[in-house]
C-alpha cells in the first residue's frame, strides 16, 4: 500500500493488496525499480519476497532486475489468494509453472511462499466470498486424524508440482507455509512444506517458535522466520494503516534479535512499506527502517552465530497431535460442521503449565477471548489521512496488548508420531491432544523409566499404565488436567522462573526476560552451558 509495485505500476492499484478486503491507493505514489532496488541495498537485504501479481504483470522484468542486483527472490502467492484466480475447488492461488521456471532459470529462486495457509484452510471465507472452499480441500465429515491424511496427500502433490516446475528434486525447493496461527505446522512439514512462523503479529512467541521449530526438526525441513509488523497495538510511531505497524520500534528491535538468535535458515520482515517513505524522488527510512538497518549493519556482524536451529537441545518437550484448534474451537481443518475435539484444549493447559501461567489456558494466540485490539481505534481515521507520521495523537500513550515475553523452559513441540531419534532425552515430557500412536506412547514410557518426568493425559494412556507412579528412574503422571495440582507439583522442579524464557542451541542457552520499562520488549542474554 505504500507505493505501487515498481514493475506492475498502476496495475497494482487495481487489486487488493492487503487482507483488509478493500482497494487502497498507493500512499507514496510510484517509485522506479532502480530506486526500489537501491532501497533494498541500503537496507542490507540478501533476498526479496515478491508478491506476484495474479496476471504476472511485470514479472519477467522483475526477475531480470532483481537478478542483476544480485538478490535472490521468494515468490509469494498472497495477492492471488486475495483476488484470484483460484485453483479449482479451493480459495488458493498457485503460482504458474512458468513463473517458477523463469526465476529458477535466472538462478535466483530462493523459495515459494504460501501466505497463511492454515488460516485459509480453517477460515475459507476470508477472501473468496462466492463459496466456502478451504485452501487445500474439504475435510467435512472427518475427525482430525481422518482430515489430516488427505490434506497431507494434496499438499505433497502440490509441493512436488512446484519442484518439477523448478526442475529440482524432492526437498530442494523451500515451499514456505508462512503462518500466523500456531496450528498445522507439523501437518504441513510432513507434507513437504517449510515452517515459517510469524513472530510479533498476534503470537505468543515461545509457543509459536517452539511449535515451528519442532516441526522443522522432526521432518527435516528448513526453518524460516517472518518478523511481521501487523499487530494489535497503536502508539506514537509511523503508521501506514490501523495495526500497521501494530508493534513499537522497541518491540521490533527485540523481535529481530530474538528471531535471529534462533538460527533460522532465513529471516525477513513484513514488510518494507513500514521501513521507508518515498517522497517522489528518493526513499527515506522511518524509525522502523532505522531499527532494521541497525540490526543488519551492527547487531548481526557483532553476533556471528555458532549454531543453527538444528542444534536445539530441548529439556522440555510437548507432544500433541494436530487438531487445528487455537482456542475458538470452530472449523477444525476447515470443517464447518464440526467443532474441535474437547481434548485438544489439553494443549492449552500444557502451555499454561509450561509458561508458569503466563500463557492463557484457553488458547494459543491473541485471537481468543480476553484480548483487546486497540488498532480498531484508528478505523475512525479516513484512509486518505494515512500514513500518520507520528501515529496516535501527541501525548496519547502507546498500548501494550502484545508482549514478546512469556515464560518457557527450553521447550520444543513434536507431533504424536515422534520417534526416538528426534525425541532425545528431555527431562520433562508432556503429552496432550486428542490422540497418540502406540509407538510414541511406548517411547515416552521408556523415557520415564530412564529418568524423565512424563505428564500424560489420562485418555492417551493404557489401562496398565493408567496410574501415576514412579517408574524406574523417573515419574509417570496420569491426569485429566495438564495444568492441575498433580501436574504442577511434578513439573515444578524442572521449570525455570516465571520471568525467564530459555532456549538452548548446542552449548549456548538464550535467556529472555521482560524488557525493563517497556512491557513489549525483551532483555536477551547468551550463556555458555
Amino acid at each position: 500500500m505504500a507505493w505501487q509495485d515498481p514493475w506492475a505500476g498502476a496495475a497494482s492499484d487495481a487489486i487488493m493488496r492487503t487482507g483488509t478486503g478493500v482497494l487502497l491507493d498507493s500512499q507514496d505514489g510510484s517509485a522506479s525499480p532502480e530506486l526500489f532496488l537501491r532501497l533494498l541495498d541500503d537496507l542490507g537485504a540478501d533476498f526479496y519476497l515478491h508478491h506476484v501479481m495474479p496476471d504476472l504483470h511485470g514479472q519477467s522484468q522483475m526477475i531480470k532486475d532483481v537478478a542483476a542486483a544480485g538478490l535472490q527472490v521468494v515468490l509469494g502467492n498472497e495477492y492471488g489468494n486475495i483476488n484470484g484466480p483460484y485453483t479449482d475447488g479451493t480459495n488458493r492461488y498457485d503460482l504458474p509453472d512458468r513463473a517458477v521456471a523463469e526465476a529458477t532459470e535466472a538462478g535466483m529462486l530462493a523459495g515459494v511462499l504460501y501466505d497463511e495457509p492454515e488460516h485459509l484452510q480453517m477460515n475459507a471465507g476470508q477472501y473468496r466470498q462466492d463459496a466456502f472452499l478451504p485452501h487445500f480441500g474439504s475435510t467435512e465429515g472427518r475427525d482430525s486424524a481422518a482430515a489430516e491424511r488427505p490434506l497431507v496427500k494434496i499438499i505433497s502433490e502440490q509441493v512436488r508440482k512446484l519442484e518439477d516446475a523448478a526442475g529440482v528434486g524432492p526437498g530442494r525447493l523451500p515451499v514456505l507455509a508462512e503462518q500466523v496461527f500456531p496450528v498445522m505446522f507439523h501437518t504441513f512439514a510432513r507434507a513437504g512444506m517449510t515452517p515459517c512462523p510469524k513472530v510479533m503479529k498476534e503470537s505468543f512467541q515461545p509457543l509459536q517458535l517452539a511449535t515451528a521449530l519442532g516441526a522443522a526438526l522432526q521432518y527435516g525441513r528448513q526453518l524460516w522466520i517472518c518478523a511481521d509488523l501487523w499487530g494489535p497495538d497503536i502508539g506514537p510511531w509511523f503508521t501506514r494503516a490501523p495495526g500497521f505497524p501494530g508493534h513499537s520500534p522497541a518491540e521490533y528491535a527485540a523481535a529481530l534479535r530474538m528471531a535471529y538468535l534462533f538460527g533460522p535458515t532465513h529471516l525477513f520482515t513484513e514488510n518494507v512499506d513500514v521501513l521507508a517513505r518515498y517522497d517522489g524522488n528518493r526513499f527515506h527510512r522511518t524509525e522502523f527502517g532505522e531499527v532494521w538497518a541497525e540490526f543488519v549493519r551492527d547487531f548481526v556482524p557483532a553476533h556471528p552465530l555458532e549454531w543453527t536451529f538444528r542444534d536445539a537441545r530441548p529439556s522440555s518437550v510437548l507432544i500433541h497431535a494436530e487438531d487445528s484448534d487455537f482456542g475458538r474451537g470452530v472449523r477444525p481443518f476447515g470443517d464447518r460442521q464440526r467443532t474441535a475435539d474437547e481434548r485438544s484444549a489439553s494443549i492449552f493447559q500444557a502451555w499454561h503449565l509450561l509458561s508458569r501461567g503466563t500463557i492463557p489456558r484457553h488458547g494459543s494466540c491473541l485471537h481468543i477471548e480476553g484480548f483487546a485490539s486497540p488498532r480498531k481505534q484508528l478505523n475512525q481515521v479516513p484512509r486518505p489521512d494515512f500514513p500518520l507520521p507520528s501515529g496516535v495523537p501527541q501525548g496519547d500513550p502507546a498500548t501494550t496488548v502484545h508482549p514478546l515475553f512469556h515464560a518457557s523452559t527450553n521447550t520444543v513441540v513434536y507431533d504424536e508420531t515422534v520417534g526416538l531419534d528426534r525425541l532425545g532425552s528431555p527431562e520433562l515430557i508432556m503429552v496432550a491432544g486428542s490422540r497418540l500412536t502406540d509407538q510414541t506412547r511406548q517411547l515416552v514410557r521408556h523415557r520415564a523409566e530412564s529418568g524423565a518426568t512424563v505428564i500424560i493425559a489420562d485418555w492417551l494412556t493404557t489401562p496398565e499404565w493408567s496410574r501415576s507412579r514412579r517408574v524406574g528412574e523417573g515419574r509417570w503422571i496420569v491426569t485429566d488436567q495438564l495444568d492441575g495440582d498433580e501436574a504442577r507439583e511434578a513439573a515444578d522442579p524442572l521449570l525455570g522462573p516465571a520471568d525467564r524464557w530459555t532456549q538452548r542451541f548446542g552449548d549456548t542457552e538464550l535467556r529472555f526476560s521482560p524488557g525493563t520499562g517497556d512491557p513489549t520488549a525483551l532483555e536477551i542474554e547468551m550463556i555458555k552451558v
